[in-house]
């Protein structure tokens, strides 16, 4: 006797409280230098611990997506535009996966 409502219903209460608490809690601004920094980074780490994983295990060997990456971020210090970084890790992906394809 599940009820998908009442989960959709936990979880929009549980999203709604985590977003709306830290604005409720704090009444002035925040001054540490810690926290603002903190909070500053919180989305580019949440973003990479998303997306590391899947950029893994993406393609058919992890040799070849970890060429991509380590070429994404080669690109990317280089301060390449984001298209260029894309297209330059998925050039370089292409490339390994089909001398992978061939040595096999």
């Amino acid at each position: 006797m599940h009820n998908i409502y009442i989960y959709i219903l936990v979880m929009a209460g549980v999203t709604y409280l985590i977003r709306m608490l830290p604005l409720a809690l704090s009444r002035k601004e925040i001054t540490s230098q810690f926290i603002k920094s903190f909070l500053y980074y919180v989305p580019y780490a949440c973003l990479a611990s998303m997306t590391f994983p899947a950029i893994l295990f993406a393609t058919d060997s992890m040799i070849s997506a970890a060429v991509g990456f380590i070429v994404a971020l080669i690109a990317a210090y280089k301060e390449k535009s984001l298209l260029n970084v894309a297209l330059f890790a998925c050039a370089a992906v292409f490339i390994v996966e089909r001398i992978l394809e061939f040595a096999m």
